[in-house]
C-alpha cells in the first residue's frame, strides 16, 4: 500500500513538472487517491473522503489564508500609495550611480516587501522600478533580477503570513516558528549580500544606458509639489512594512492583527481621510485578485495535509519513510543538503506544493521531532523561493530583467543551496543534538 501511494506522488509530481495539471487541482486529486489508498471510506464522519480529507481539510489552513488577503491588501496599498516605488526611489538617489550601493538597497527594499507578502506581488513591489533602475547604473540583468529575487528570500523568515503557513501546516506554535525563522534571518541577509558583492565583482557592471538619478527636492511647497506629482509617499509612511514586525516580533502581537495594525497605518498616512473608504475598498477587491491563486493552493494543501494524515496512510507510509530518513544530526545535514535540488521544478520538497505531504508524513510518523521539520522545510524554502524558474516570482523577476528564469536560477542557486546548508546546520543545531 505504501508503495502506490508513493507511486501516486511520483505521478502527482510528473503532473505538476509538465503543467498538464494545475498545482491546486494535482494536489487534490492526490489527496483523494491517498485517502482512497489508505482504506478511508468515501462517505462518513470519521477518515473518510468528504468528511475528513474535504470538509476538514479545506479550511485547515484558513488562518493562513486570511493572512494571506491581508497581507495581499497591504501590498497592494503599497503599491498603490506609492510607498513601494518610493522606497526605491530613495535608494536610487542616495547610490548614485555606484551600481554595487543601488543593488544592495534595492535587496533592502525587497526584504521589506518580502516579509509583507510573497511570491510575485513582492517581487513586483520591489522590481518594477528597481530592476530597470539597477540595470540602468550598470547592474548586469541577470543580478538585477537575482537581488530582487534574493531580498525576497531574506524577507520570508520575518514574512508573518509564512509564519502562519508553517504553523498550520506542521503543526508547531507560532513561537516555535518565531524562534527559529529569527534565527535563519541572519543566514539569509548574509546569503544575499555575498550574492550581490561577489556577482558584481565577477561580473562587473555593464552600462545599458546613461542615467542621472533625480537631484532631491528642495525644501518647503515645492517639494510637497513635486512629491505629489512623482507619487512620492510621505517619509512617515515608508516605515509600513516594518509595523507588523514590530508588532509580532517586539509585542507578540497575533499575525493576523499585526497585518491589520499594518494596513490601518498605511491607509492613515497616505490617504486623505475623505477618501479612506473608496481607496480601501478599491484595494481590497484588488487583493481578492492577488490573493486568490495561493489561497486555492493552500485548500488543496490542507486536503492533501488531511489525507496523509489518515490512519492508514501513516501506516502504509512510516515504514518506508523511516528507512529511507537519514538518522542523527550529522547524516540529516549531509543527506537533505544533497537532497536540496529536489525541491526546484515543484518537486516532492516543495512545502508550497507536495512536500507539504512529506512534511506531514514526517510529523505524523515520528520520524523527526516537529521543529526539525519545521527547520528543513523552512530551508529548502529559501532555494525554491529564488531559484525555482517555474515559480512565479522568479519568473517575473527573470523576463522583467530581460533573460531567462533558468539563467536566473543558474545565478543564485550556488547562494540559496549555501543557504539551505546553513539552515540545516542551524536545525541540528537546535532541534536534532
Amino acid at each position: 500500500m505504501g508503495i502506490a501511494i508513493l507511486a501516486v506522488m511520483a505521478v502527482g509530481v510528473v503532473l505538476m513538472l509538465t503543467r498538464k495539471v494545475p498545482t491546486a487541482f494535482a494536489l487534490t486529486f492526490l489527496a483523494v487517491a491517498i485517502a482512497l489508498l489508505s482504506g478511508a471510506s468515501l462517505l462518513g464522519a470519521e477518515n473518510s473522503v468528504a468528511g475528513t480529507v474535504m470538509q476538514e481539510g479545506a479550511p485547515m489552513l484558513a488562518a493562513t489564508m486570511i493572512a494571506i488577503l491581508l497581507g495581499s491588501w497591504l501590498g497592494t496599498l503599497m503599491a498603490d500609495t506609492g510607498i513601494a516605488s518610493t522606497l526605491v526611489r530613495k535608494i536610487v538617489e542616495f547610490g548614485g550611480e555606484r551600481p554595487t550601493l543601488v543593488a544592495l538597497g534595492v535587496f533592502c527594499v525587497a526584504i521589506l516587501c518580502g516579509s509583507i507578502t510573497g511570491s510575485a506581488p513582492a517581487a513586483m513591489l520591489a522590481g518594477v522600478v528597481g530592476i530597470p533602475a539597477m540595470i540602468a547604473v550598470g547592474v548586469p540583468p541577470v543580478v538585477a533580477a537575482g537581488t530582487v529575487l534574493m531580498g525576497i528570500a531574506a524577507g520570508l523568515p520575518l514574512e508573518l503570513i509564512g509564519w502562519q503557513f508553517l504553523s498550520d501546516a506542521i503543526g508547531v506554535p507560532i513561537e516555535t516558528v518565531r524562534h527559529f525563522q529569527i534565527r535563519l534571518f541572519p543566514i539569509a541577509l548574509l546569503g544575499g549580500v555575498a550574492y550581490i558583492v561577489v556577482e558584481m565583482r565577477r561580473r562587473g557592471a555593464r552600462h545599458a544606458w546613461a542615467v542621472r538619478a533625480p537631484s532631491a527636492p528642495a525644501a518647503g511647497s515645492g517639494a510637497r509639489d513635486r512629491r505629489a506629482r512623482r507619487g512620492d509617499a510621505p517619509w512617515y509612511a515608508l516605515v509600513t512594512p516594518l509595523v507588523p514586525i514590530a508588532l509580532a516580533l517586539g509585542l507578540h502581537v497575533p499575525i493576523i492583527p499585526s497585518l491589520a495594525v499594518g494596513l490601518l497605518y498605511a491607509l492613515v498616512t497616505t490617504v486623505p481621510p475623505r477618501q479612506l473608504g473608496e481607496r480601501a475598498l478599491r484595494t481590497l477587491y484588488q487583493a481578492f485578485d492577488v490573493a486568490a491563486p495561493p489561497i486555492a493552493l493552500f485548500i488543496a494543501i490542507g486536503m492533501l495535509l488531511s489525507a496523509v494524515r489518515l490512519p492508514g496512510a501513516v501506516s502504509a507510509l512510516n515504514p518506508i519513510v523511516a528507512a529511507l530518513s537519514p538518522s542523527g544530526p550529522l547524516l540529516f545535514v549531509l543527506v537533505f543538503a544533497v537532497l536540496v535540488p529536489l525541491c526546484l521544478y515543484r518537486g516532492p520538497f516543495n512545502i508550497y506544493g507536495l512536500g507539504a505531504g512529506v512534511a506531514g508524513v514526517l510529523v505524523s510518523g515520528g520520524i523527526y521531532p516537529t521543529p526539525a521539520v519545521l527547520g528543513l522545510m523552512a530551508s529548502y524554502g529559501q532555494v525554491l523561493g529564488v531559484s525555482d524558474p517555474t515559480s512565479t516570482q522568479t519568473v517575473w523577476s527573470a523576463q522583467y530583467a530581460g533573460v531567462r528564469p533558468e539563467r536566473a536560477m543558474a545565478s543564485t542557486l550556488p547562494y540559496t543551496w549555501v543557504i539551505a546548508v546553513g539552515g540545516l546546520l542551524l536545525t541540528a543545531f537546535l532541534f536534532l543534538r
